[in-house]
């Protein structure tokens, strides 16, 4: 029992990071001036998507982790932008969880199950490739 809440632990600690930048007014955010929005949308795919690798790093006796994973963070990026209409000049956006918290999810569980995953082999049959041998004089 102990070792399984163990497991949950990356996907608390990453749920309460976006809770309590959710929390903060826009006021107290920082501004990136040119940058502001791809600075902080980016943050929503990168924040979403450790949250996903969390969530994958908890269910990993489950055989469709990847699909519970992914759907754990769309729904907690729901409750995450509901959480934010309570916030004063904050707002609730649709367009935050069908774009950037869903598409880091995706994109860091893809990555994860055709790169990073051992069971993948994809790296392990990459760097096992031999360069082809080439004519020397010496073999005509």
């Amino acid at each position: 029992m102990l070792v399984s809440l163990k497991r949950w632990l990356p996907a608390m600690i990453m749920m309460a990071v976006i809770f309590a930048f959710s929390a903060q007014p826009s006021d107290n955010l920082p501004s990136f001036d040119l940058l502001d929005k791809i600075v902080k949308k980016g943050g929503h795919m990168v924040g979403y998507g450790l949250l996903g690798l969390s969530y994958l790093y908890a269910l990993s006796l489950n055989k469709k982790r990847y699909l519970i994973a992914w759907l754990l963070a769309v729904l907690y990026a729901i409750t995450d932008e509901y959480h934010q209409s309570f916030v004063s000049s904050r707002h609730p956006s649709v367009l935050d969880v069908a774009l950037f918290d869903n598409l880091g999810a995706i994109a860091t569980l893809f990555l994860h199950q055709h790169y990073w995953n051992p069971d993948a082999n994809f790296l392990r049959r990459w760097f096992r490739q031999t360069p082809p041998k080439s004519e020397t004089l010496d073999s005509r």
